[in-house]
């Protein structure tokens, strides 16, 4: 397979140099360890919103890094969880007084990698929450995370919880609303084809040209059914039900708990969709779909949402989490509330998600 670069084991440190030159006049990037951070962080007496994950799905986490979204974000190798010490670095950077939030996308390394820097930011004084995003309803567990997978509803996340920190939201108020985002968030996701990783030169998984593979993760994972080619609207459908169908979900999450010091488990309950709701609707491309077909399959969403008498007050149709170079599309709806309409609106500016400054 073609890659424009010039070696595997440069792609991550050359794009983040590229990076810090286009937008150096919002962020920079720190290397060894390498994390990327708001050029005007820290900023006293705002919680500092920090996120990350493996390369290869930009622009998250990176390019959400700006005014009323994130604070930091730790890139790691390619599909590799970004290690302690990135987290840790990031924090210490960005750290405005009064804590940090980590938002950490439901996979074995991402969850483990995040507990222990924020072991050693608890042990540097800093005040620190991890909340979990686990919004995938195609799997309940795999060989790839310890439950449902973090997608899609991680971009919307950072986005509100940006927007709350900006609003003076405190650290206690930011844990909450994160995880009131997540428990009403659910996506899934299909395939076309496969993605490439730099270092493999070659397709993660097999499909053939008449096939798609439905409810992929984010890392190049097949999906839980492998099926026959067909139309967009019959895939936006399969999709859409699967999400507006999904029923509750009870799932036990670890938080630190400040008080105790240490880290206690805690079961929670999605509640499901029902009839009225408000709903921001996301459709998202793999990395590889053309921003045609991405309308075409939100143009057959907004018709379903419709007969189950759900509104689509708000939207986000575009590349934002990505698995490299494969074709397909994830979609993701949120329940929306006052508060969540009014931060979702507020202004932003990063690199890949700007309106209202």
């Amino acid at each position: 397979m073609k890659k424009l670069i010039n070696h595997p084991n440069d792609v991550v440190r050359e794009s983040l140099e590229g990076m810090a030159i286009a937008h150096s006049s919002w962020i920079k990037v720190h290397f060894d360890p390498d994390f990327i951070y708001r050029a005007d962080a820290p900023i006293k007496n705002k919680v500092a919103v920090i996120s990350g994950g493996g390369s290869g799905h930009e622009p998250m986490h990176g390019g959400f890094v700006g005014v009323g979204m994130l604070d930091a974000a730790c890139p790691g190798q390619v599909f590799t969880s970004p290690t302690p010490d990135q987290i840790l670095a990031a924090a210490k950077q960005v750290h405005g007084g009064v804590g940090v939030l980590n938002i950490v996308k439901n996979y074995s390394g991402d969850v483990m990698n995040f507990e222990m820097a924020a072991e050693l930011m608890v042990s540097e004084g800093i005040r620190v929450r991890n909340l979990l995003i686990d919004d995938d309803v195609a799997v309940k567990d795999s060989l790839y995370t310890q439950g449902r997978r973090g997608v899609g509803a991680t971009v919307l996340v950072e986005k509100i919880c940006g927007a709350a920190a900006a609003a003076g939201y405190n650290l206690t108020q930011l844990a909450d609303l994160c995880r009131k985002v997540n428990l009403n968030g659910r996506s899934m996701g299909m395939a076309l084809t496969s993605c490439t990783t730099p270092a493999k030169g070659s397709p993660t998984f097999d499909l053939g040209v008449d096939e798609i593979e439905v409810g992929i993760g984010i890392h190049g994972e097949p999906g839980c059914e492998r099926l026959a080619l067909r139309p967009a609207d019959e895939i936006t459908e399969m999709l859409a039900l699967s999400i507006i169908d999904d029923p509750a979900y009870i799932r036990t999450v670890r938080e630190w708990d400040e008080d105790k010091g240490e880290w206690i488990s805690l079961q929670l309950t999605d509640p499901p969709f029902q009839s009225g709701d408000r709903m921001l609707a996301f459709v998202n491309s793999m990395g590889g779909t053309p921003i045609s077909e991405l309308y075409i399959v939100y143009r057959k969403l907004i018709e379903i949402c419709e007969q189950k008498e759900l509104q689509i007050v708000r939207n986000l149709v575009g590349p934002y989490i990505t698995s490299l170079d494969m074709q397909g599309c994830s979609i993701t709806l949120l329940k929306l509330d006052d508060e969540l309409i009014k931060l979702w609106d507020a202004p932003v500016k990063t690199p890949a998600l700007r309106w209202g400054v």
